[in-house]
C-alpha cells in the first residue's frame, strides 16, 4: 500500500442507503484503501443545507456509518470520521473563504440551479437560498485541502466542486507559495449504473430504490414493485428491453442469466416468478451485511467510539496542514 498519498471520500447523510449506493459508490470507494491512505468522512454539516430535523440528521449519520462498516470498511485500516468532530475544518473554511472569489461561487451548479428555479417561478433570485448553500463549495474545499488529499473520487455531477477546490488552492498558493496540495479527481467511467425499480437510474430522488439493509419482508415488497410491461405469462418477452431482467443480470450467474434470457424468449414465464428469484438473489447478497448493519444501529455508542477514534487520526493529519496555512497568512499563535 502506498501510504504517502491520500484519498478522501465524503459521504453526505441523506436518506437510507440503497443497492445502487453500495455497488456504484461504496464498493469502488473502499477499493482505494488498497492503494492509498484512505480517509472517509460523514459530511453532517453539509447536510444542514437541506436537513433541518435534528433527529433525522442524527439517525442518518448513524445509518451511513453502519452501512459503510457493514459493507466492509475497516476502521483500523482507514480513517473514518464525522465532519463535525474536526474543529480545524471550520477555521480552515474561513481562511479559504478569503481566497474564494464570489464570481466563482456564483457559478456553482447548486446555487445556479436554485437561482434559475426562482427566476422561472418569477420570484426573487435568492428566495429561499441560505448562505450554507452558497458557501457549500468552500466548506467542501476545506474538507479536501485540510488533509492534503491527492485523490478524490467524484461523479461527473460533482466534478465542478473539486475544480472549485483546486481554484481556491491555486489562489492561496499564488499568494503564499506551494502550501496546499492540489487534489485530482477520480472519475471512473466503469462505475456501475444500477437501474431502479422504474427503469431509471436508482436514486432516492426518484423514489425507485431497493433499500440496502432493510428486513427481508420489506426488500421483497420493493422487488415486487419493479415495473414491467403488461405481457402475459405465455407471451415471449424481450430480455434486452426489460428493466426486471437488467436488475436480474446484476445478481445472477452468467449461466443463470442465459437460461433466464432463453425462458423470456420462449414464453411461459411470468414476471412474478422472475421477481421472486431476483428477491432471493438480492436477499442472499445483502443478508450478511444486514446482520452487521443492524448490530451497529443497536449500539450507537459503539459507532460514536469508532467515529471519535477516526476523528483523532484525522486531526493528527489536519493540524500540521492548518498550522502551515496559519503561518503562511501570518497567524502564528
Amino acid at each position: 500500500m502506498n501510504q504517502t498519498k491520500i484519498s478522501l471520500t465524503g459521504i453526505k447523510p441523506s436518506g437510507t442507503p440503497h443497492i445502487g449506493n453500495l455497488m456504484g459508490a461504496i464498493q469502488p470507494a473502499l477499493e482505494l484503501a488498497r492503494q492509498y491512505k484512505a480517509l472517509y468522512f460523514i459530511a453532517d454539516y453539509h447536510a444542514l443545507t437541506t436537513v433541518r430535523e435534528s433527529k433525522a440528521l442524527n439517525a442518518q449519520v448513524y445509518e451511513v456509518a453502519a452501512t459503510w462498516l457493514a459493507a466492509g470498511l475497516d476502521p483500523e485500516e482507514v480513517v473514518f470520521y464525522r465532519q463535525s468532530d474536526i474543529p480545524e475544518v471550520f477555521e480552515f473554511t474561513w481562511i479559504l473563504a478569503c481566497f474564494a472569489a464570489k464570481g466563482l461561487l456564483n457559478r456553482a451548479h447548486a446555487y445556479k440551479d436554485a437561482v434559475a428555479k426562482n427566476e422561472a417561478a418569477q420570484r426573487d433570485p435568492d428566495f429561499g437560498i441560505n448562505m450554507g448553500l452558497f458557501n457549500y463549495p468552500v466548506l467542501m474545499a476545506a474538507d479536501i485541502l485540510l488533509y492534503g488529499a491527492h485523490l478524490v473520487p467524484v461523479g461527473q455531477d460533482q466534478k465542478q466542486q473539486l475544480e472549485i477546490a483546486r481554484d481556491i488552492a491555486e489562489a492561496f498558493n499564488h499568494q503564499y507559495g506551494e502550501t496546499l496540495v492540489l487534489p485530482e479527481p477520480m472519475i471512473s467511467e466503469s462505475v456501475k449504473t444500477i437501474p431502479g425499480i422504474d427503469g431509471r437510474k436508482m436514486s432516492k430522488s426518484y423514489d425507485n430504490v431497493l433499500p440496502l439493509f432493510v428486513p427481508a419482508k420489506e426488500l421483497r415488497k420493493r422487488v415486487m414493485q419493479i415495473v414491467t410491461d403488461s405481457k402475459g405469462v405465455e407471451e415471449p418477452k424481450d430480455p434486452a428491453t426489460c428493466n426486471l431482467f437488467q436488475l436480474f443480470k446484476i445478481f445472477a450467474s452468467k449461466a443463470r442469466q442465459e437460461e433466464m434470457a432463453q425462458a423470456y424468449q420462449k414464453g411461459g414465464l411470468g414476471y412474478g416468478a422472475v421477481k421472486q428469484e431476483l428477491f432471493e438473489l438480492v436477499d442472499a447478497f445483502v443478508a450478511p451485511g444486514r446482520e452487521v448493519y443492524q448490530s451497529y444501529l443497536q449500539d450507537t455508542q459503539k459507532l460514536d467510539r469508532i467515529l471519535a477514534q477516526g476523528a483523532q487520526k484525522a486531526r493528527d493529519i489536519a493540524r500540521p496542514n492548518l498550522a502551515a496555512a496559519r503561518k503562511a497568512v501570518g497567524i502564528t499563535r
